[in-house]
């Protein structure tokens, strides 16, 4: 038996079929960074570069007995949290995760990078009542905590305010992410309760080839805590992880492409 293990990470997602997003993101990104990939399917997808195609979600009751058959023989070191389609999945999860010591980074899935809607919009306040308060880190999009705030969040001036005030709400950290604006530079705005706003920024790189890139960053933070990192520590080498996955991107399909998880290794 080896002396240091990896540590643990349950992803709780959905299955991407093109391998770009979702579990398959999560797993690459996990393994990768020298952890231990475990899943819990929440939704199958039919999707691709080009969109979704079809969507089933799992009961919630599978959901919740995939993280307990996870956690109960092989333990975990954090949770990352991706796609969860309804609110009985919602629901079942937060019960399977009560009593778990593990940091949770969780990513509000709302919509695809081409554009689909993954999730029913009436699961959007059970995702806030009943998840949100368990997270270490929520990692909403522009438009995603535009949604969880209901209104109209449109640039990353706007970014500090609403990550601080949905941080306030939950108990949690956020990491607002401002890949959705116009600015020449990706702007992201952590804030943890109690302490200041840290902000983090590169060049915006352009190119198409982003599909998977929220499930890659919060999959990437997850295990870095799982390690042991400091937060701030964590999303700042989880940035980076998913900016070198973004420049090594293969180039596969004709729209939003996946990323090189597979050329990243090392962040130094």
């Amino acid at each position: 038996m080896s002396e240091r293990r990896p540590p643990r990470i349950l992803a709780v997602a959905g299955s991407d079929s093109s391998g770009g997003a979702g579990v398959q993101a999560d797993v690459k990104t996990i393994a990768m960074l020298g952890g231990y990939a475990m899943t819990a399917i929440t939704t199958v997808t039919a999707q691709n570069t080009v969109g979704v195609q079809a969507i089933a979600p799992m009961s919630g009751e599978v959901v919740a007995q995939q993280i307990s058959s996870c956690i109960e023989d092989i333990g975990v070191d954090a949770v990352k949290i991706g796609m969860l389609h309804d609110a009985d999945i919602i629901g079942h999860t937060a019960a399977a995760l009560v009593g778990v010591k593990a940091p949770i980074v969780l990513d509000p899935v709302m919509v695809s990078t081409s554009g689909s809607a993954l999730i029913d919009p009436d699961a959007i306040a059970a995702l806030r009542e009943q998840l949100f308060p368990m997270a270490t880190l929520v990692t909403p999009n522009l438009p995603e905590l535009g949604h969880l705030l209901e209104r109209n969040l449109t640039d990353s001036s706007q970014m500090v305010e609403a990550a601080e005030e949905l941080s306030h709400m939950t108990g949690a950290a956020v990491l607002a992410k401002g890949g959705h604006t116009s600015d020449k530079r990706i702007i992201d705005v952590l804030y943890s309760p109690g302490d200041r706003a840290v902000q983090f920024d590169h060049a915006r790189i352009e190119t198409r080839h982003t599909h998977g890139t929220g499930c890659t960053l919060s999959s990437a933070i997850a295990t870095l805590l799982g390690h042991g990192q400091p937060l701030e520590h964590a999303v700042r080498l989880g940035r980076q992880f998913v900016l070198r996955a973004i420049e090594a991107a293969p180039g596969f399909g004709a729209g939003n492409g996946p990323l090189g998880h597979h050329s990243v290794r090392s962040l130094t």
